[in-house]
């Protein structure tokens, strides 16, 4: 049996238990308030830095699109590039979310934010995320609902943020990938319960 195919098994094991560990209890939260936000015709904003930038995209294009008719009134804060390097070049990377949503956010809308090590460790640039840690600020100071979607024990969103779904997870790569699975998750559950209504 080669490494390879030793490392893809038990990769794949991992997966599969944490997967079974995300708490189903967390997604059905988020689901209650992207279904109230999509109801009241209320914006959802989705944020992550590097592979969770674009989880962001992903997340913010399928609940525009795939949960019903009309779709949720969702954006990614990554998307505009002009946009986002002007910040970041003016104002630093630190407020690349949290001056988007100084002009756009409305209370009641909703703000997931995506992230593997929910806003702790450190690197090269200092500390990770940190622009997750103020945007979520921001967006409860200005009346928002937050949902933070995390792996490894959650950092410091798993205690800012009203609703938390968290990959129990150490590892990056499993993180990530069952960061998908959540998003799908949700956007399916929220399609069915758009067309229960129908």
């Amino acid at each position: 049996m080669s490494d390879t195919h030793s490392f893809v098994n038990e990769f794949l094991g991992a997966v599969k238990s944490s997967c079974d560990k995300i708490s189903s209890e967390a997604i059905e939260s988020a689901v209650d308030e992207l279904f109230s936000a999509w109801k009241g015709g209320k914006k959802v904003f989705v944020i992550g830095n590097g592979g969770s930038a674009s989880t962001a995209t992903h997340l913010a294009c399928d609940l525009a699109k795939n949960v019903g008719s009309p779709g949720v009134r969702a954006l990614s804060l990554n998307d505009n590039i002009p946009l986002v390097s002007a910040l970041t070049n003016d104002n630093g990377f630190d407020n690349v979310f949290s001056e988007q949503l100084n002009v756009w956010l409305e209370k009641g809308d909703v703000l997931i934010a995506i992230s593997v090590h929910g806003g702790s460790g450190r690197d090269k640039a200092g500390a990770w995320s940190q622009n997750l840690i103020k945007a979520i600020t921001t967006a409860k100071s200005r009346g928002a609902t937050t949902i933070g979607i995390t792996g490894f024990d959650g950092g410091l969103m798993k205690d800012l943020v009203d609703v938390w779904v968290n990959v129990p997870s150490n590892d990056t790569f499993q993180v990530e990938a069952l960061h998908v699975v959540v998003h799908h998750a949700l956007c399916g559950a929220l399609k069915e319960r758009i067309e229960r209504l129908n």
